[in-house]
């Protein structure tokens, strides 16, 4: 089972899809695709220059939004079988693709791979390159065992701060994951199929937070909060996300900011 690429979801209301993509467009420097699904609510965030797309939007139908993670592999059903044996959950299951949810409820989904190779650049300083699942106390520990077990190619480590666990893909994918504690429990929400805990925001990795910041406030974006070395935003579709300071070339956090 091998996991050839990675694409961030950005996830937003239907009735505030258009705002998330025109600045998410404007955010990753790229243009959109012909939308795709029943009710068009699906649409790729094509990069130029060569390089192949590793952000996509959705628009849903209820709640909030927030963002997924979908893994295109060589072959799905087999993919599909190995998460089921790790403890994940069929959310739905559709023609040459299937949607499956982590024992905490976060959603992802099996795609097949179609050749992509070329990770886009770093635009104006930063990159979309991280989805980060924020998981309830109670249900953190089997979550990192899923997500460690699933992705046995990657590195799995703890982060920078007790809260955290970090899973790198290997060098060429672009799009790690980041697991969060929360500080406290939280109600299920209805997904697919069940209640879900989890959920899961974007991250990008920023040479210099406040230029960034200054940037995407220009684009309609708004502060929501300071953390130890990120910031916290939301879009214009209502959306939060963060900014952190981490090296948009490597993933890595500055010296500085790891203490």
């Amino acid at each position: 089972m091998s996991i050839r690429w990675t694409y961030a979801f950005v996830d937003r209301p239907a009735a505030s899809f258009a705002l998330a993509q025109v600045f998410w467009t404007a955010v990753t420097d790229t243009r959109l695709s012909e939308f795709r699904g029943e009710q068009g609510e699906f649409v790729t965030l094509l990069p130029g220059g060569g390089a192949d797309a590793c952000v996509r939007a959705q628009g849903i139908d209820s709640g909030a939004g927030g963002a997924h993670l979908d893994f295109a592999v060589d072959d799905v059903p087999e993919f599909v079988k190995s998460a089921l044996e790790q403890g994940a959950g069929i959310a739905a299951e559709h023609e040459g693709w299937a949607v499956l949810r982590s024992p905490a409820g976060q959603l992802f989904c099996a795609v097949p791979w179609h050749g992509e190779s070329v990770r886009p650049p770093v635009v104006r300083g930063s990159r979309l390159d991280q989805v980060c699942v924020d998981v309830p106390p109670s249900l953190y520990d089997a979550e990192v065992a899923f997500w460690s077990g699933l992705l046995a190619g990657w590195a799995s480590a703890p982060g920078s701060r007790p809260e955290f666990h970090v899973l790198r893909p290997p060098a060429g994918l672009p799009v790690r994951i980041l697991l969060q504690r929360l500080g406290e429990e939280r109600p299920g929400e209805e997904g697919p199929g069940e209640k879900r805990s989890a959920s899961a925001h974007l991250d990008l990795a920023c040479a210099d937070i406040a230029a960034t910041r200054a940037r995407h406030q220009e684009l309609g974006a708004t502060f929501v909060a300071q953390g130890a070395h990120w910031t916290v935003m939301r879009d214009p579709a209502g959306g939060v996300y963060c900014l952190t300071a981490r090296d948009p070339e490597t993933g890595g956090l500055a010296a500085s900011s790891a203490s």
